[in-house]
């Protein structure tokens, strides 16, 4: 139990010190990439992503894993998810981000996870006419993961939908690329050969993106100390992340966020006097019948805070920041949004998108298409004034 105890404080500390460093929210990255179309923070996302779906898919062929997290998949994924998604757009801040800005010292972040904790709190007492009116009513089949579900071993299927991944990414930055050059005079034969030149354009670019990226991080680490103070390059934060991701799946399970915080805010009350317990979502889903109390989980996530906390330190980045008056709805009502989407989906932005997707999870899948939906769509409320770039 101590050794556990010890890989959850290690796996804590080195994702919230690579959350800060590379600045890595999925707000940011979707947010962003919508309204600027600056894909800077997408890039890290899909490469931690991936990355951790080849790792993982290893592990599992090799049976060095815990066990995935596959919930009934339905339409619950796609609405929650899409509560989630214009929850955590509209606080600022995702599962993971709100976290590491908590450990920066932003005190409206910890205001976010304060009404997470009330929204996890209302879903717990409507828990029991949720789960006959809405889970059951919505829910069309059983968890499931591609990884069990073929026969094909776990690290080729991981790698074979990496590869189709960055194909897919290629072919679109080539076809955007193509199409620029040739303008907008280009003929029929022109355009159609930006279908066949489209993906290798992407690869080249991808590549020549890629061994920029190397060579200045080989430049960067010649002045280790001084480079560990500036901001990464959110690439460098995806290393870090599914390194740290790895060593958790091999050792606990996949990488969760707001089901630990659920089961914090059960604990938390409990030592307030309240009976989380005898409530159905507390007692018997999030800890099983095992009592209420600390798991590994929650210890991870903790230091998760604690991590970015020692990041944004040793940075400079450390300070104890007010919100102002105009941000508190932010805080309350996203946070109240995320608390009960990732209830509802279940699952937040890590669960879903990061941890889900690279496990393969059919729930996931769905769900990250809820949250990248309602990102999308309260981005374009956010900037309805100036308008998007998608």
């Amino acid at each position: 139990m101590v050794s556990t105890l010890l890989v959850a404080a290690a796996v804590g500390i080195a994702i919230g010190a690579f959350l800060q460093k590379g600045r890595f929210c999925f707000v940011n990255a979707f947010r962003d990439f919508f309204a600027y179309k600056d894909s800077r923070v997408t890039k890290g996302v899909l490469a931690a992503t991936l990355l951790t779906m080849v790792f993982w898919g290893i592990a599992y062929q090799l049976g060095y894993y815990q066990g995935f997290w596959t919930p009934d998949w339905g339409l619950t994924g796609l609405l929650g998810g899409f509560i989630f998604g214009v929850g955590m757009t509209y606080a600022g801040g995702c599962a993971s981000g709100t976290l590491y800005r908590a450990g920066e010292g932003y005190l409206q972040f910890w205001l976010t996870l304060l009404f997470m904790g009330v929204g996890y709190a209302g879903f717990t007492v409507a828990f029991p006419t949720l789960q006959s009116t809405y889970f059951e009513a919505l829910t069309f089949g059983t968890g499931a993961t591609l990884f069990e579900l073929t026969s094909i071993p776990g690290g080729l299927l991981a790698l074979s939908v990496a590869v189709g991944s960055v194909l897919v990414y290629a072919t679109l930055i080539g076809r955007s690329s193509t199409a620029a050059a040739f303008g907008e005079r280009a003929d029929v034969a022109q355009l159609n050969s930006t279908a066949f030149l489209a993906p290798v354009v992407g690869l080249r670019g991808f590549a020549r993106g890629t061994a920029a990226y190397a060579r200045g991080l080989v430049r960067a680490w010649r002045h280790p100390i001084a480079a560990s103070k500036q901001p990464w390059d959110p690439r460098t934060a995806a290393l870090g992340i599914t390194a740290a991701a790895v060593l958790w799946f091999s050792q606990v399970s996949i990488v969760g966020i707001t089901g630990p915080e659920a089961r914090w805010t059960g604990y938390l009350l409990s030592q307030v006097g309240v009976d989380a317990g005898s409530f159905d979502y507390w007692g018997s889903v999030l800890f099983q019948g095992q009592g209420v109390g600390v798991t590994v989980d929650m210890v991870m996530i903790a230091f998760v805070i604690v991590g970015a906390f020692l990041a944004a330190l040793w940075s400079g980045d450390f300070s104890v920041r007010v919100p102002k008056r105009r941000r508190l709805p932010n805080a309350v009502v996203g946070g109240l949004m995320m608390g009960a989407g990732s209830r509802l989906a279940p699952g937040c932005n890590i669960g879903n998108i990061y941890s889900g997707i690279a496990e393969l999870s059919i729930h996931s899948f769905i769900a990250a298409v809820g949250i990248v939906a309602g990102v999308y769509v309260m981005t374009h409320w956010i900037y309805r004034d100036v308008g998007c770039a998608i």
